[in-house]
């Protein structure tokens, strides 16, 4: 599929104006637990930290991989394992039978509007409630400038056009290989209660991918998920893998497991060139 087609269906929604569209050329370049305890890898070494592309090269793996020393949100957080081999054929039974145990929170994940909104809670909007028109389609992975959170006047320099509905945000996160650290890091790059504001006052966004365990930097932790959860059409999609991938227009997946009463999941997303 050419970038101009891709470009089109990022702004099918609404039209763009010439000097928008001139920009957009230009630019063309929590934790809750559910049953199944967790957290990115720098133990897990240079094997995971590879670009993950397949087909030959034209699906990128943007998850990264649930191993048990996924980082945790805090520092000193518990982690344990991701898998557990229940039943073993090495130790003489006739099959094998892994035991998932994880928080719903922990490596590459969507929230659900509940997370942070008890109204959206109470009325059932779970994860199995998330609009998967909205989790696929055309992305555009954009580049924050590294030395600001994502504010106001980040997101005016972006100048994102209206009619974009998916957006990923590579940060200073990104170059700082956060999610391959085991400890919570606090000083992760992320939304700022006005940046959020301005997302939803301005765009047309309603996906928002990140390079972080939260949406918004640590001292808006709440704030800014509020700003984001007021409605419960926009989906933050968190802990993304988007090293080494040139920014631009993708086409984007993100299939979250179907956890029924679960603010918060683990998904797969891949983008395809």
């Amino acid at each position: 599929m050419g970038a101009a087609l891709l470009l089109a269906l990022l702004l099918a929604a609404v039209p763009l104006s010439a000097s928008a569209a001139d920009d957009a050329h230009q630019r063309d370049s929590d934790e809750g637990a559910c049953t199944v305890d967790a957290p990115a890898a720098a133990g897990a070494g240079a094997e995971l930290r590879r670009l993950e592309e397949r087909g030959p090269g034209r699906i990128i793996d943007i998850t990264h991989a649930y191993v048990p020393d996924l980082p945790a949100f805090a520092t000193g957080a518990v982690t344990g394992p991701v898998v557990r081999l229940k039943e073993s054929m090495a130790d003489g039974s006739e099959y094998n039978l892994s035991e998932l145990r994880m928080e719903c929170h922990a490596g590459t994940h969507v929230d659900a509007p509940g997370h942070i909104n008890q109204a959206h809670f109470a009325a059932g909007l779970d994860v199995d409630t998330l609009d998967l028109d909205v989790l696929n389609g055309p992305a555009l992975l954009v580049d924050v400038p590294r030395d600001t959170n994502i504010t106001a006047e980040a997101m005016k320099f972006l100048n994102i056009p209206r009619g974009v509905r998916r957006v990923l945000f590579r940060t200073l996160n990104t170059d700082r290989k956060l999610m391959w650290r085991k400890g919570g890091d606090m000083s992760y790059v992320g939304f700022t209660e006005d940046g959020a504001q301005w997302l939803v006052d301005n765009t047309d966004i309603k996906l928002i991918g990140v390079d972080a365990l939260s949406v918004a930097a640590f001292d808006y932790l709440i704030s800014a998920h509020v700003v984001f959860f007021k409605t419960p059409d926009i989906i933050p999609v968190e802990g993304l893998k988007l090293d080494d991938i040139e920014a631009g227009i993708y086409m984007l997946h993100c299939l979250p497991l179907r956890l029924v009463g679960a603010e918060g999941a683990p998904t797969r997303c891949i983008l395809i060139k």
